[in-house]
């Protein structure tokens, strides 16, 4: 099975209507590439070579923009990926990757028995970053799910850990103290794996 560098799986899609246009998206955490049905298969494989490195091109502009979130679940199912590629030797694959609105004690939260995860929208407005650091959060949990050396280990390849459990906490500090609007979630701002009990009080990392 093809794959893009990243680990995430890859579907060509072949179509008689399609005259000599080649298209490629993502889909569900799936880089599809659309081809006219006439291509031979030589063709084949160097446009589908061609088009997920434009794809890969695109993903690296908008990570150091830092300006485009992913604003659907497909778009955010899709960047779960990537990060997993490439921080996580594409070891964490999860089902589903959604956007929630009812997540008002955590940033996210993960099911390692099922392979789903669940963002807080409450941080939609915040840096690219720092939404990169609970989503590798939760894809960490897929691998273990606790808060042990080992969890941590995983997220040592993300350069902004730290920075990111630091804006996390102040933002914890600030809404919980009444100091700041939205954008921040309320009470602890965790990111507990579903199923695990959440900490009392304010938690030093916001987990």
């Amino acid at each position: 099975m093809t794959t893009t560098a990243e680990g995430a799986p890859v579907e060509v899609r072949r179509s008689a209507r399609r005259t000599r246009t080649v298209v490629a998206f993502w889909e569900n955490g799936t880089a599809v590439v659309a081809i006219p049905a006439r291509f031979t298969a030589a063709q084949e494989s160097e446009w589908v070579r061609r088009m997920l490195a434009k794809l890969q091109r695109q993903g690296e502009r908008r990570a150091a923009s830092g300006r485009r979130r992913p604003a659907s679940d497909a778009a955010l199912a899709a960047h779960a990926t990537h990060l997993s590629g490439r921080y996580l030797g594409g070891r964490a694959v999860p089902t589903s990757v959604r956007w929630v609105s009812n997540q008002n004690s955590r940033w996210g939260s993960a099911t390692p028995a099922d392979g789903t995860i669940r963002l807080s929208d409450k941080l939609r407005p915040m840096p690219q970053w720092v939404i990169d650091y609970v989503l590798l959060h939760e894809l960490a949990h897929l691998l273990v799910a606790g808060h042990n050396a080992a969890f941590w280990k995983l997220l040592e390849a993300y350069p902004e850990t730290q920075r990111a459990k630091a804006f996390l906490e102040g933002v914890s500090f600030a809404t919980a103290r009444g100091l700041a609007a939205a954008g921040g979630a309320g009470g602890s701002g965790g990111l507990e794996p579903e199923g695990w009990p959440e900490q009392d009080g304010w938690p030093g990392d916001a987990d």
